[in-house]
């Protein structure tokens, strides 16, 4: 028998026993992992979790929804009372969500849906919404510019104060957490609507088509002045 069909033969019992061995630790994981299968379970929240303990997902009802998570760490955050699905990165700090709500109070309908991916330790770069309030409805895509630095944990804990509420309102007027840039969908007055802004959140190109099908292109200056606009003759 030469050298070389030797060798072969080791190379095959070497790879078959890889195999085998692959095959009994598979065999093995599957065995340890316990599998639990039922129809239908009626829960108000559950966590999704690494072997390590770290959060990365949770779906809950309105009244058991997580406040914000960083790190791991709760934090307290009332604005947040809707059903859906939370995201979490490795970190265990949220970077996403699905959340929907809706009812009838007299008259009034107010509903919504929310889709939205957030950036590192900030907050949503793109989100998807559907929101509807006194017969008013809207629906579109939007795209944010968000700060480098990451959201501030005191004011987070501070949000539920009446100081840390107008800390926060005067931070957003002023930029601190980013501005919209982008949005693309259909606005309160039924128009399909594009909007462009600049990186201070000023509107300065706008793409309408009516629901009577006037269609436009606007250009507007820094103070939202129409400075020049191309519609139909």
């Amino acid at each position: 028998m030469s050298t070389i069909v030797r060798r072969n033969i080791i190379y095959v019992w070497l790879t078959g026993i890889s195999l085998l061995l692959g095959v009994l630790d598979w065999k093995q994981a599957a065995a340890e992992r316990k599998v639990t299968d039922f129809v239908e379970i009626d829960v108000q929240r559950i966590n999704v979790r690494e072997p390590d303990g770290t959060l990365r997902m949770t779906i809950s009802n309105s009244a058991t929804a997580p406040g914000l998570v960083f790190k791991g760490t709760e934090h307290p955050y009332a604005g947040r009372q809707a059903a859906g699905i939370l995201f979490f990165n490795d970190e265990g700090t949220e970077n996403g969500g699905l959340l929907f709500g809706g009812a009838k109070k007299g008259r009034n309908v107010s509903s919504g849906g929310h889709l939205s991916f957030d950036q590192y330790e900030q907050d949503q770069v793109i989100s998807l919404d559907q929101t509807e309030e006194h017969g008013r409805r809207r629906a579109g895509l939007t795209f944010f510019d968000r700060p480098d630095t990451p959201l501030s944990l005191e004011l987070i804990d501070k949000l539920n104060t009446p100081e840390g509420g107008a800390e926060f309102e005067t931070l957003t007027k002023a930029g601190g957490f980013g501005y919209p840039r982008v949005f693309i969908g259909k606005n309160e007055e039924r128009a399909a609507a594009v909007i462009l802004r600049d990186a201070k959140g000023l509107a300065r190109l706008r793409l309408t088509v009516t629901p009577t099908g006037a269609a436009s292109i606007e250009f507007l200056n820094e103070s939202g002045k129409v400075i020049r606009r191309i519609a139909e003759n």
